[in-house]
């Protein structure tokens, strides 16, 4: 099992904050809404060696998770930032201690560990794939597709994401928009490897329904009921054959056991961002591979920062699925990254560059961005 080799420590002078807004190429809607424009912050840890860079995936309102922009910024800026500042010199791997005593916040506190490896890392000119123990040099790519206006419109958007060369499809679902949905899709393309999100938008007494997606012979069905749901999500689990994968629910290693212990899952999605950082998720793959339980990376729509790491976090041995590590094109028609990931024959290439491995287009940076504060000491 891979191993990660501790990054020397680095000395912190300044945290920046930034909130960008990207429009998207086209809205994406889930089952609990639709963005047109992607909020994200970036975080920049300045040292006397140079810069790190992270990135923080909430949303702009509490929607999927019950962190967002405004949250975020105000428990970075307040809080998390001043108090690894007040360190001065701190170790990526002491990230998350130094900022255990604020309770939750994972992606902010993610966003802000992954600045702070980035840097530690460029300065020793060690790439992020090869720290965390990556395996491959590159990573099978999937798509994630939004809920369109009807199943004919899936069926043309599918299509032309498989034409891109996406090797699995995830289309989202929700009460009214699943079986014919799924149907249409499997119809229309036959064996092709699918799954189906419903981002939590059922409940139990949803069973018959969700077991009528079996038929469909799909990889599996992701989060289904709501996020703190494990022990109903043990008993649906045993009514379906399809297999039960959660995301949501899985917040940390510890909730990570205990939906493996409860039976909750037979696959686990890996956000780092939703666990509170990239070091959380390699503990969560670690415990899944000695489990047998296969594991693939999420995406929460990453600029060119959050998808390098996601695709050197997918080349670990336990990322056995494809995950949702989609060309930049398929949602922005500018990214921050001078060179965006790219699909080359179904797959996204893992950075193996100083750090992320990517470089901050600092005029796309500019242009996208509509606030920022320098915190330092």
């Amino acid at each position: 099992m891979p191993l990660i080799r501790p990054a020397a420590p680095v000395t912190l002078d300044a945290v920046e904050l930034r909130v960008l807004h990207m429009p998207l190429v086209s809205p994406f809607t889930t089952s609990f809404g639709t963005e047109t424009v992607r909020e994200v912050i970036i975080v920049t840890a300045e040292t006397p060696d140079g810069r790190g860079w992270g990135e923080v995936v909430t949303q702009s309102e509490p929607s999927y998770s019950s962190e967002y922009t405004q949250g975020a910024w105000d428990v970075l800026t307040r809080f998390l930032a001043p108090a690894l500042l007040a360190r001065r010199t701190v170790a990526p791997e002491e990230v998350a201690g130094a900022l255990h005593h604020v309770v939750g916040h994972r992606m902010a506190k993610a966003g802000l560990e992954l600045a702070v490896i980035d840097a530690a890392l460029r300065a020793e000119g060690r790439s992020f794939a090869a720290y965390l123990g990556a395996e491959k040099d590159r990573v099978p790519s999937g798509v994630s597709v939004g809920i369109q206006s009807d199943p004919q419109a899936l069926v043309t958007a599918v299509g032309g994401y498989l034409d891109d060369g996406y090797v699995r499809i995830k289309i989202k679902i929700k009460p009214g928009r699943d079986i014919d949905d799924t149907a249409a899709v499997r119809a229309a393309f036959g064996g092709i490897p699918l799954q189906v999100d419903a981002n939590s938008a059922y409940t139990l007494a949803d069973a018959d329904t969700l077991a009528e997606l079996d038929r469909f012979d799909l990889l599996l069905i992701e989060q289904p009921l709501q996020e703190d749901d494990l022990v109903d999500h043990a008993t649906l689990a045993k009514r379906l054959s399809t297999p039960v994968c959660l995301d949501e629910s899985i917040v940390s290693d510890k909730a990570a056991a205990d939906a493996l212990a409860l039976g909750s899952a037979a696959i686990i999605n890996i956000k780092a961002g939703r666990v509170g950082g990239y070091l959380e998720a390699v503990a969560i793959h670690d415990r899944a591979l000695a489990a047998g339980v296969p594991v693939w990376c999420g995406g929460m729509l990453e600029t060119g920062i959050g998808r390098a790491a996601n695709a050197a976090l997918a080349a670990l041995p336990g990322f056995t699925l494809p995950g949702d590590i989609s060309a930049s094109a398929r949602f922005y028609t500018r990214d921050i990254v001078t060179e965006p990931a790219v699909i080359d024959d179904g797959h996204v290439r893992v950075p193996t560059g100083a750090g992320l491995g990517v470089e901050i287009d600092e005029a796309a940076l500019e242009a996208f961005t509509v606030r920022r504060e320098r915190i330092t000491r």
